[in-house]
């Protein structure tokens, strides 16, 4: 069986990508534009760089270019764990006794252990280039905080995070990598900032969110000369740099000559997502092919399935620009689970818009099902998944249990985008049985859409 398809799929250095594709370029109705939170007119350039590196608003304001190169210095760090492999999941299928053809794009060959890295190094390099003295930024689970101060490392920059407070607290090792990497690490909300003391006083210990963290990193960038903000996911600028993923998994099925049906990412913010998907997506836009894309995002932060496609802050406290995007309000603060770095409120403008128009799916899991699919995938396929990959994993399991069903020889596609190796509280918790599932009510999601903005 193994015989006829390469069980792992390399690219040669000449066939990795030298520039970043662009999927808004593509779109017939763009994502609405960002809203300055005092005006709510349209923000301008002017106004975004005193948070951002120049280069990054430039990016994040262009739907228009396609490709958009790639510096020669990314491309050189890139090259240390680029290509990530595209692994055919023989032995899962065997287990499932599915006819479904899986694969999955591996993120997790790079020591911080996610897809984060592609876009850290880029951010970073953006920040150097400027002659800025460093940057401040959010950490949910920490994949993304561990991402940025390796990038920092290597390009001589100052690193400041906020971490989510229960992340902090359940996963230790990936803040000491973190520190190891020279990296100054803060529990959010804390009493560093402004912001942070104002929710720790209107939310009394709280576990905080991915939108308290946003809020004190911001205000830490713009307090500080020769600093800026960067962010690990949401932006169009971070979709961007995270197509890396998708460019290179479509030229290993072009080489297979294979083409997926479906194609399933976890989805909190949405950088993996909209990496892992871009250029078939783009296809699909062009109408030079179709595909079945699912996005899946924790029962208990379920901004896609149950959230409101509207104008809201991109933190809790109000001091970024206003999106449009699939929300569940800016004053949502999710239940301290571990569903990692799949908290926000919100989602990527790009993908919102993309799922307003009906060209992709979403569906919401619960952890403990999650979990499940987590190990099923360790056991047989001999890597721990990250609690946010298993979001995929366990609708990629369904779907090739229904083409089992069906009698169905589909191909599967998802994205494994990171490993659960500093994530063993979860795995302890769950084995132990004492995981829960929480999902929030009605009564709790309509009072945080009561707070939306009037837009």
């Amino acid at each position: 069986m193994m015989n006829d398809i390469p069980y792992k799929t390399y690219l040669t250095e000449n066939e990795l990508p030298t520039a970043w594709y662009n999927l808004r370029a593509d779109m017939k109705v763009k994502p609405a534009p960002l809203l300055n939170p005092a005006t709510r007119q349209r923000v301008t350039a002017e106004e975004l760089e005193h948070v951002f590196c120049r280069e990054l608003v430039k990016q994040e304001l262009d739907d228009t270019t396609p490709f958009i190169p790639i510096p020669e210095e990314v491309q050189k760090f890139y090259r240390m764990f680029r290509p990530s492999p595209l692994i055919r999941a023989y032995f899962l299928e065997k287990a499932l006794g599915t006819p479904a053809r899986i694969y999955y794009k591996f993120e997790g060959n790079n020591t911080s252990g996610s897809h984060k890295l592609n876009s850290a190094v880029a951010q970073a390099y953006y920040a150097k280039a400027q002659g800025l003295k460093g940057v401040t930024t959010e950490t949910g689970a920490g994949q993304w905080g561990t991402a940025l101060s390796m990038a920092c490392a290597f390009f001589g920059l100052d690193c400041q995070v906020y971490m989510v407070k229960c992340s902090y607290e359940q996963k230790p090792f990936r803040r000491e990598v973190m520190r190891t990497y020279g990296a100054d690490v803060t529990p959010s909300p804390s009493m560093k900032t402004k912001v942070g003391r104002a929710i720790n006083e209107a939310h009394p210990g709280t576990t905080g969110s991915l939108g308290c963290a946003i809020s004190e990193a911001v205000e830490a960038a713009v307090s500080q000369d020769g600093y800026r903000y960067v962010l690990g996911s949401v932006l169009a600028q971070v979709l961007l740099h995270q197509s890396i993923i998708g460019l290179e998994a479509h030229t290993a099925f072009d080489k297979l000559g294979v083409k997926p049906d479906t194609i399933i990412g976890c989805a909190g913010g949405g950088s993996n997502l909209g990496g892992l998907i871009a250029p078939f997506m783009g296809e699909k836009l062009r109408g030079e092919a179709d595909y079945r894309i699912i996005a899946v995002e924790p029962a208990s932060c379920p901004s896609f399935t149950r959230g409101r496609y509207a104008y809201d802050f991109c933190d809790t406290g109000k001091v970024c620009p206003l999106q449009k995007m699939y929300t569940l309000g800016h004053d949502f603060i999710p239940s301290a689970n571990h569903a990692g770095g799949l908290r926000y409120h919100g989602m990527s403008a790009t993908l919102s818009e993309l799922y307003a128009q009906g060209l992709m799916e979403a569906r919401a899991v619960e952890q403990t099902s999650v979990f499940r699919a987590a190990e099923q995938f360790a056991r047989v396929e001999g890597i721990l998944p990250a609690p946010e990959s298993s979001h995929a994993i366990r609708v990629a399991i369904d779907e090739a249990l229904r083409c089992k069903e069906e009698g169905k020889e589909e191909t599967i596609l998802f994205g494994l985008t990171g490993t659960g190796y500093f994530d063993m509280v979860a795995y302890e918790k769950f084995n132990d049985g004492e995981m829960s599932d929480y999902i929030p009510t009605d009564e709790e999601l309509a009072a945080s859409f009561a707070k939306l903005p009037a837009c």
